[in-house]
């Protein structure tokens, strides 16, 4: 039985009322959105942030459900909470929404306003709620999608919905939304700025929140990073401020991903997996070659393998300065 025990006939807690989105700070999709008004439907709330690869390869389960419940009376908003500065900025939600097939309403919650009444500490995070406006079931982090299209299900028949079956979608993840290979990572996030950082093992440790040369050490063990070049190791990112630098990190995972902006002009890189370009094990943002560019600020795929995973050294390295480097995250 999952974690919140939800069967077919079961009873779903009830865990208080919906607070609604008050504190959204804008809308994309939807005139605003009041608890009041969603009085009578089903309502599953998502709490996402664009560049979140644990949110990512929840979507395709989120759009799915939105889809094929809607004409029975589920409705689904996206909140969207940054993590990142840059996820604040509404023209650079708007595209990420667009790109992503996001579709259904989503609520701007750049000051966490609606985080906090939902008391939410997590990305991605579900909470489904009924047609008397009570949660009735959440899901925290990726995984228990049977569990919650049972509860919608259940739900949508205690309002009164017809028709709802007891068949669950089947969906087939592409790009950034194919789940992680969890028995071959071996890989944790890992953030670039110092207030989270762990595991840097640049030559003569780092310097912080100043302008700084760092060298590559001879070897890194598994789950170090480094730098080379000129970099400020700032609260939440590596700023490379030099002409050319490079990030290196000892990785087990089948895929590499990274969180990058450009603070000016975009910017080349080329990825190399063991001092050699990644061919096969390119991911969706490198060519063969591993060429690529820094273009909007997102999370981008460096690394797919396609083969046996091992350990490997991922470097990149950058041919212009303005680069920030957020957090690598694997799958």
């Amino acid at each position: 039985m999952s974690l919140f025990g939800v069967r077919r006939h079961a009873p779903l807690p009830a865990e208080g009322y919906m607070p609604g989105f008050d504190g959204a700070t804008g809308w994309l999709g939807s005139p605003p959105l009041t608890a009041e008004e969603l009085r009578g439907k089903v309502v599953l709330v998502d709490f996402w942030t664009y560049t979140c690869i644990n949110w990512l390869r929840t979507l395709a389960y989120v759009r799915a459900w939105a889809e094929k419940y809607k004409e029975r009376g589920l409705v689904v908003v996206g909140v969207h909470t940054p993590e990142f500065p840059f996820e604040r900025d509404i023209d650079n939600v708007r595209p990420a929404a667009k790109d992503l097939n996001v579709s259904y309403p989503i609520a701007l919650d750049s000051d966490y306003e609606v985080w906090r009444a939902f008391s939410n500490h997590y990305w991605p995070a579900v909470y489904i709620a009924d047609a008397e406006g009570r949660i009735r079931h959440h899901q925290f982090g990726e995984g228990g999608y049977d569990d919650c299209e049972r509860g919608i299900q259940q739900l949508l028949r205690e309002a009164g919905a017809e028709g709802v079956g007891d068949d669950l979608v089947s969906v087939t993840p592409v790009g950034l939304e194919v789940q992680a290979d969890w028995t071959n990572l071996r890989s944790p996030e890992t953030y670039l700025g110092y207030a989270q950082g762990q595991s840097f093992a640049s030559r003569g440790g780092a310097e912080i929140g100043r302008p700084a040369s760092y060298d590559l050490p001879n070897m890194l063990l598994l789950n170090q990073w480094a730098l080379s070049g000129d970099w400020t190791i700032e609260s939440g990112a590596s700023v490379m401020t030099g002409g050319d630098g490079r990030i290196a990190f000892r990785v087990h995972a089948r895929d590499v991903h990274l969180v990058l902006r450009a603070s000016g002009e975009p910017v080349p890189f080329r990825v190399l997996l063991d001092g050699a370009p990644p061919g096969d094990a390119h991911g969706l943002d490198v060519d063969e070659q591993g060429q690529g560019t820094v273009t909007d600020p997102r999370l981008y795929q460096l690394v797919r393998e396609p083969g046996p995973i091992a350990d490997r050294t991922f470097e990149i390295a950058f041919t212009a300065p303005g680069v920030e480097a957020y957090v690598f995250t694997f799958g």
